[in-house]
Formats: C-alpha cells, sequence, structure tokens
C-alpha cells in the first residue's frame, strides 16, 4: 500500500534541503562525495519506498551496506546521565520532565561537577566509552550553569571518553565555547517531521532546532541528530525526518532512533507501543541512507526482546545506550547487555574511532 508523503514543499525547510548559510554545516558540504554511497539528494518517495521495501530485503541491503563501511563488528556503548532533571519549559508531548504535566519525574537539584565526573569515571569503569549528559533546558543560558557544563566536558575527554552534551537550543558563541573545551557531539533531535512537528511541540519551532544543529556543525563538533517514533505520525512522516537528516551534508555521525516510552501525565500516555519491526525497518533505512553514521538504539529498549534487538543490529544499529538509566527512563540490565553482545560476537567500539576529529 502506498503511503502518501506530507505536503511540506522543500523550500520550507531551507536550512537543510540547499546548500545555505544554515545548510551548509561543513567546509565540505559543497564537495562532491567520492563514494557513491553517500548521497545527501535523498527524495521522500525513495525513503518510503525503502520504508516499505519487504522485511528480509531491507536487512541485506542494510547490512551489506553497513559492513562495507562499518567493518569490525563494532557495537558503541554510551552512557547517558541526566545532570539537570525536571521542571524544563519545553512542552514536548512525550516529555517527562517538561514543566507543562504533571508527571512521576520531579524536579531535582543539578549536579555538580565532582558528582558527574565520578560517574563518568564509573561508566568507563563499566565498559562505556561515550559519556553524554542531559540538561532539561529550553536553551542554554550563559552563567554558572554553563561554565560547570564546560568544566564536566573538560573533565569527561581528560578520562578518555566521548563526551556528549543535550541541553537544548545554544547559541553560535556557546557551541564554539564547546567546541573549545572538547566537546566531541552535540545531541539535538529533530523528533518528526516538520509538518507533524506542531501537534508534539510548540514552544519552539523546527527553524530553532536546524539552527542549532548548523552552530554546533560550524563550531567542528560532530553533530548527533535522529528522532522519535511512535508519536503518533504517519510512515510519511517518518520518512521525511530520515530524508532531513540524510541530505545533511555531512550526515549527522550519531542518529538515535528512539521509540516512545509512554509515561503516564504527558499527552501521549495513551498511545500504542510501537511495532519492533517499525523500529528494525527506521535502523535500516537510517543504515542505508547515512552509511557511516552511529545509528543508535535510544529511548524505548528496555521494552525490545534480545531477539528484536539482535534484527536492529542486523538492520545496520551500531550503537546503543547502556546502563540503568535513559535521562529519566529504564534502560536494560547492564549485565544482559554485555551477555548479548557476547553472544552475537560483537565487541565494544573504542572511543573517538571513525569520527573526523
Amino acid at each position: 500500500m502506498s503511503v502518501p508523503a506530507p505536503s511540506v514543499p522543500a523550500p520550507s525547510i531551507p536550512a537543510l534541503a540547499a546548500p545555505s548559510a544554515a545548510g551548509n554545516l561543513s567546509p565540505e558540504a559543497d564537495r562532491p562525495s567520492a563514494d557513491p554511497d553517500i548521497r545527501h539528494d535523498w527524495t521522500i518517495a525513495e525513503i518510503l519506498d525503502l520504508l516499505q521495501t519487504p522485511l528480509l530485503d531491507l536487512l541485506h541491503q542494510a547490512q551489506t551496506l553497513h559492513r562495507r563501511h562499518n567493518p569490525g563488528n563494532h557495537i558503541q556503548l554510551a552512557t547517558l546521565l541526566s545532570v539537570k532533571t525536571g521542571g524544563c519549559a519545553e512542552n514536548c508531548a512525550y516529555c517527562p520532565q517538561s514543566a507543562h504535566y504533571e508527571t512521576p519525574v520531579a524536579k531535582e537539584p543539578t549536579l555538580g561537577v565532582t558528582e558527574v565526573l565520578t560517574q563518568a569515571q564509573a561508566a568507563k569503569d563499566q565498559g562505556a566509552t561515550r559519556f553524554c549528559m542531559g540538561w532539561a533546558w529550553r536553551e542554554i543560558q550563559d552563567g554558572p550553569a554553563f561554565d560547570a557544563m564546560v568544566a564536566m566536558v573538560e573533565g569527561v575527554k581528560s578520562l578518555g571518553l566521548e563526551a556528549c552534551v543535550t541541553a537544548g537550543m545554544l547559541k553560535a558563541s556557546q557551541a564554539e565555547r564547546l567546541a573549545a573545551a572538547g566537546l566531541t557531539a552535540y545531541n539535538h533531535n529533530l523528533d518528526t517531521s516538520p509538518e507533524y512537528y506542531g501537534e508534539i511541540i510548540t514552544t519552539r519551532t523546527y527553524g530553532d532546532r536546524l539552527q542549532t544543529l548548523a552552530h554546533v556543525r560550524q563550531a567542528g563538533m560532530t553533530v548527533c541528530s535522529g528522532g522519535i517514533i511512535g508519536l503518533g505520525e504517519t510512515l510519511g512522516d517518518r520518512a521525511q525526518m530520515l530524508q532531513i537528516l540524510a541530505n545533511l551534508s555531512p550526515h549527522p555521525e550519531s542518529v538515535p532512533i528512539n521509540t516512545l516510552v509512554a509515561v503516564a501525565g504527558t499527552p501521549l500516555q495513551d498511545q500504542a507501543p510501537v511495532d519492533p519491526l517499525d523500529l528494525v525497518r527506521m535502523c535500516a533505512v537510517a543504515r542505508i541512507t547515512m552509511p557511516k553514521a552511529r545509528v543508535r538504539l535510544s529511548a524505548g529498549r528496555r521494552q525490545l526482546s534480545r531477539e528484536a534487538q539482535v534484527l536492529c543490529f542486523m538492520a545496520g544499529a551500531n550503537s546503543m545506550f547502556y546502563g540503568d538509566k535513559l535521562l529519566t527512563t529504564d534502560n536494560p540490565d547492564r549485565q544482559q547487555d554485555l551477555e548479548l553482545l557476547a553472544a552475537i560476537g560483537a565487541k565494544p567500539l573504542e572511543p573517538f574511532q571513525d569520527l573526523p576529529h
């Protein structure tokens, strides 16, 4: 069955659809790729076709590209710590940290530098090679809290870990300061398509998100950006989100694929669970359209069986969040994850492998 694409004209997203001040996220953007697998001209129709390809054919195509561009059977283990929890001014319909909703997640004191670095060391000792830190902010504000963030980044890098931050929107000057501190990546997800976005968030525009990604790239950091499925979006919305990401030049180095974890008190608390095979398809199409990216299994992995996770790895996922918590939601048991990797013969990826800096 053919699923119509969202009726959003390309000019509505000029930051990513064509080279521009916001769209040229790297000096390399104007140079054509010597690798025919690397494209930045995907259409929504092409991606819809991929999402509806018979699953075994799709897996074969994705695994072929995956092995070509990601040899070694490695999976990155990333740990995510909530530094500032709750009380966020945004109204993201999926988020229990929003101050707009009454949820089980209470506002907590912000963690200090010493505590964060202690947890980073513990994550490293337990096998993580990327340490991600999250702040429930609409945007980064200059001042003591940002100074502490910079110190945390410097400390995490001094431990020999990749450092990633997610803290809402940021200005160009802030991105430059984080880059100077050694930040490996900044995470800022697109969440969904431009057309469906207004059904999920009204306190920040899609253009705001694109501008933050541009600031990240222009500061010389790698981009971590993906989305969420299970929000009530159509297949066309999923296709357009992937199209926007895949037409970034260069591609995001990290692409988290989240499934909604419906939390009581949020507007999406009654959403039906996502079919695991839909997640497999999203991982496969992300791999096909962004062959070198780290496709990361993120929120919702606790609801997956071992077999469903293995299918995601077959589809090209090569990173996962590792540890007891994923911000405020439970994550699979760490020992179970290690046993799963051992069962399939996968090895943890060393830090800074295949990154451009």
